[in-house]
């Protein structure tokens, strides 16, 4: 078997292979995926926009609506975990369940996601890249015999090499997954993710070519009016980037638990939506932006230049429809669609500044990659991913110095305007506290935190003390220690042993004395309170001897504490 032969293998040479295997593997899944968009894009849309408007019209629309109505009905029937983006779950993934994710996730990922942004909305391919990757990664560790608790190294490998796929940049992948999935830039993950990366690029370039993402010709130094709109088209891409967060978040928590329209549904009021923006503008301008990944648009305005008008157009379009198609459950991430508002911010500045300033072709087309890295900077607040992916899909090293102005830029709006980016506020919205998902890295940073982040709420608790009562309790509770309800009120502790001895004697239970502590008081505190308690137990209510709120016992210290050291040790 496969397990028994990487048992085999050195110690030292394990990692290395396992990384080779999960980097091959995902970044096959990611251009895999970016071949079945491509190919149903192209005949689904581009050849139909030749037929004239009539005939684009009526095939993109039954297009968009049977794209959508399997969309939702391959998410909400077998899988609605592979449900948006993608990269908010690996990241669930990684923390809360040791990188370990369900195998088939990455397949109705694959499908859906091919589906939906193939079939015209407006979404991009690098959270699915990235969700499919590290679940490819997570499912073949379980091939290779890694058990379930020890799968982080698999997760952000092929996380990694996914994303390095997608957009053929190894450099700017390391940097998002150490960035956003983990965390800290000298994890001990580092050497598995770079080399799955690098496999991801060798795939790429065997399979689709060694070219950027964007090719440019060569450019001039961008001269110093374009150094001097710089800013202004990082502020207006930040803001974009910005209100797109709050936006298609808002419309996201809205329409989720919606009763009166099946959640199956949702994605095509945002492939209709998209539908009715696009071919409004389709049919002005003769542009296809506004649908799919809107990759054609976006190289045509970098090579060729674009008027600040169209730009402005196309901006506002597909805005509101990526707001949508995302807020409403569409499968597919938002790096392309804020690539595409970044570069139409910029292109809107340079256009506008044109009037009154000399800019150069290179001044112009440094406007509008600054202005991609902002936006895309300002919504996943990673500026080191945002500078590395645009240099890296562009090729171009005289338009660093304006990426790092741009990313200075919107990180500051950014951060002032959102307290949390686009990913972590996907997982707030969805109930996870990141406090306990992810603990602080220092020892007093996590004892300062309120016990409320690692104790045990809705506690199994005894509110009947008779004996027929308590007999039954034991028989399906296992526990050894309960905290003891009468008349709505904490009484004390019982013990499993005095429990027993209780019913075996024929007698009334002897409770020990609870120590009882809020939930906002810290870890460092609750600790001293468990010395003290004779039960092994601390009881947390809001008042003293009120309800019981939850309980907090040594396994849940023990079990917090875990966490927080292999977080120290790299994860």
């Amino acid at each position: 078997m496969l397990s028994e032969r990487f048992r085999h293998l050195h110690g030292k040479a394990r990692p290395l292979v396992s990384a080779c295997f999960y980097g091959l593997a995902a970044s096959l899944i990611s251009v895999g995926f970016q071949f079945a968009i491509n190919i149903l894009y192209r005949w689904s849309f581009q050849q139909p926009s030749q037929g004239g408007f009539w005939h684009f019209a009526w095939v993109s629309l039954a297009v968009i609506v049977v794209a959508s109505l399997v969309t939702g009905w391959l998410l909400h029937s077998y899988c609605p975990e592979a449900a948006g983006s993608g990269i908010p779950e690996s990241k669930l993934a990684f923390w809360k369940d040791f990188g370990y994710s369900p195998p088939h996730i990455a397949w109705i990922k694959f499908i859906a996601g091919a589906i939906c942004i193939g079939g015209g909305q407006s979404l991009g391919r690098e959270g699915p890249s990235v969700q499919m990757g590290s679940n490819a990664g997570s499912s073949l560790a379980g091939l290779l015999g890694v058990p379930k608790q020890n799968r982080r190294a698999a997760n952000a490998a092929g996380a990694s090499a996914g994303i390095a796929a997608a957009f053929n940049a190894p450099l700017a992948s390391v940097a998002f997954v150490l960035e956003e999935i983990i965390g800290d830039l000298n994890s001990r993950f580092l050497g598995g993710v770079l080399l799955a990366s690098v496999i991801g690029a060798f795939v790429v370039h065997a399979l689709i070519g060694a070219q950027p993402a964007f090719e440019l010709s060569s450019i001039a130094e961008p001269t110093w009016r374009a150094y001097l709109l710089m800013p202004v088209a990082a502020a207006f891409a930040a803001l974009v980037g910005v209100y797109f967060q709050r936006g298609s978040l808002l419309l996201r928590r809205k329409t989720r638990h919606h009763r009166f329209i099946p959640r199956r549904l949702h994605p095509l009021g945002g492939g209709l939506i998209t539908w009715v923006i696009g071919i409004l503008v389709f049919a002005k301008t003769g542009q296809l932006g506004v649908f799919s990944l809107g990759y054609d648009d976006l190289s045509s305005a970098l090579a060729d230049g674009i008027g600040w008008k169209l730009a402005l157009l196309l901006l506002a379009g597909k805005f509101i429809a990526t707001s949508f198609c995302y807020g409403l459950g569409g499968c597919g991430g938002i790096f392309s669609p804020n690539l595409f508002f970044g570069a139409m911010c910029g292109a809107c500045v340079a256009g506008i500044g044109s009037q009154f300033l000399d800019i150069t072709p290179a001044g112009k087309i440094l406007l509008a990659v600054g202005g991609m890295s902002a936006c895309l900077g300002a919504a996943v607040q990673a500026p080191v991913t945002a500078i590395l992916i645009i240099f890296e899909m562009t090729h171009q090293f005289a338009l660093v110095p304006g990426l790092m102005i741009a990313g200075l830029v919107s990180q500051a709006i950014a951060r002032k305007m959102n307290h949390a980016n686009f990913y972590e506020q996907v997982l707030l919205d969805d109930g996870h506290q990141l406090q306990q998902l992810i603990p602080p890295r220092d020892l007093r940073g996590w004892q300062n935190l309120p016990v409320s982040a690692i104790i045990h709420f809705n506690p199994t608790v005894i509110e009947e003390t008779h004996e027929t009562a308590l007999k039954e309790f034991l028989v399906h509770h296992p526990y050894r220690r309960f905290p003891v309800v009468e008349k709505g009120r904490l009484a004390g502790v019982a013990v499993r042993t005095e429990i027993e001895a209780a019913i075996f004697e024929h007698r009334p239970l002897e409770l020990e004395s609870a120590v009882t502590c809020r939930p906002g008081i810290s870890i460092r505190e609750c600790q001293n309170l468990m010395i003290e308690s004779e039960s092994g137990m601390v009881v947390v209510t809001r008042v003293p001897d009120g309800p019981v709120l939850a309980v907090l016992t040594l396994h849940d210290l023990l079990r917090a504490q875990l966490t927080m050291s292999e977080r120290d040790n790299g994860a």
